[in-house]
C-alpha cells in the first residue's frame, strides 16, 4: 500500500480551462473546504479515512502518491468525456468463421434416435432419485 503524500485539486476555470493545484498535505484544502467527514468505502485502502470535503468530489486515487478532488463541475464533464470516449467494441465475422459455425450446428442436430431414448432413459432415472430422495427428506422432517 502505497503512501499518498500529494493532495489534488482540479476546478475549472473562468476561461473553461482546467486549473490543477497540488498540495503536499491536506492542511490547505483543510482552510479553503469545510470537512464533513472520512472516507470508509474506498477500494484502495491507501485513502481510507481521508477527508470528504463540502463541494468537492473525492477523495479519488490517482497513481500511486496522489489523491484526487474535484469540483463537481469538472467530475461531471470529466465523467461524460470518459464514456463518451470508451469505444464500442465489434466483432467483425468473416466468411470461413460462419461456415465452420454452420458446419458445427448442422453436425450437432443429427441425433440418432438411439440417442435420444438413452437420454430420456438417464433424465427419468435423474428425475426419480430426486423424487424419492425428496420423499426421504419429507418423512425425517415430519417425524420430529
Amino acid at each position: 500500500m502505497a503512501i499518498k503524500d500529494t493532495f489534488r485539486i482540479v476546478t475549472r476555470g473562468s476561461d473553461g480551462s482546467l486549473l490543477i493545484r497540488d498540495y503536499p498535505n491536506c492542511d490547505p484544502i483543510s482552510q479553503m473546504h469545510l470537512q464533513v467527514g472520512t472516507d470508509d468505502c474506498s477500494t484502495d485502502l491507501a485513502i481510507r479515512g481521508m477527508p470528504v470535503f463540502r463541494g468537492l468530489i473525492g477523495p479519488i486515487p490517482e497513481g500511486k502518491s496522489i489523491v484526487r478532488y474535484e469540483s463537481p463541475e469538472v467530475f461531471e464533464t470529466l465523467t461524460k468525456e470518459w464514456i463518451n470516449k470508451t469505444p464500442k467494441r465489434r466483432r467483425r465475422r468473416t466468411a470461413k468463421s460462419e461456415m465452420v459455425n454452420e458446419e458445427v450446428s448442422a453436425s450437432d442436430s443429427m441425433v440418432s434416435p438411439d440417442d435420444v431414448a438413452d437420454a430420456s432413459i438417464a433424465n427419468a432415472g435423474i428425475a426419480a432419485s430426486s423424487m424419492i430422495a425428496n420423499g426421504v427428506v419429507d418423512n425425517q422432517l415430519s417425524m420430529n
